[in-house]
């Protein structure tokens, strides 16, 4: 299985000098182009304090000159290995326009009011979904969580509001290195990476 990337060059001249305003013009074709499923899909990768490590796809739910923010039980696997190393990696896989955005910074908890905030505009299901699951636990069957569910539905109906689960918030993950992939024919790949340098970016060229 091998698919030819036909793309247009992607030089360094059309690069804008923030990486973070350069990912919104991607990110903002992306979303408009139709062509990607939940295009705010990415998949974060984690590691233990000795290096294992771990990868599942989240939903970005905030970008801004700060960084890239996604909502997590801070009791689940990625969760606890953030909080005993920092360093992440992210990676945005928009493959029908042959691009990818790969992102390696480190992650910190975000304020509580922030957090309180974004689970304030989630769906009422979603809202008692945070609460009936304690994520990456083991659970004897799903019925355990459909029951679970049912009891806080039951605790909370519609139109009530549901308190944001202290176990349950957002991380923001800070970029030291963000770099800009787009596919060509061949395999001569576009690769221009970000590199953080205090308060600047140096770009420099990745051979594919």
């Amino acid at each position: 299985m091998r698919e030819q990337y036909r793309s247009e060059a992607f030089t360094e001249d059309t690069l804008d000098a923030d990486p973070m305003q350069q990912f919104a013009h991607w990110f903002r074709q992306i979303a408009a182009g139709g062509m990607v499923y939940e295009p705010n899909a990415m998949v974060v990768s984690t590691a233990t304090p000795d290096g294992r490590p771990s990868s599942r796809t989240v939903l970005l739910k905030k970008y801004d000159a700060r960084g890239f923010v996604f909502f997590t039980n801070y009791n689940s696997r990625k969760g606890r290995e953030l909080d005993a190393n920092p360093y992440v990696s992210l990676l945005f896989p928009w493959h029908p326009l042959a691009r990818q955005v790969v992102v390696n910074g480190t992650a910190a908890r975000i304020a509580r009011e922030e957090t309180v905030a974004y689970f304030r505009t989630r769906p009422h299901g979603s809202q008692l979904g945070a609460w009936a699951s304690e994520q990456s636990a083991v659970i004897g069957s799903r019925q355990e969580l459909i029951d679970r569910y049912e009891e806080l539905a039951a605790r909370y109906p519609e139109g009530e509001r549901i308190p944001a689960p202290p176990q349950w918030g957002g991380f923001r993950v800070v970029p030291d290195t963000i770099e800009f992939w787009q596919g060509h024919e061949n395999r001569l790949h576009d690769r221009l990476r970000y590199v953080r340098e205090g308060d600047d970016w140096r770009v420099e060229r990745l051979s594919p």
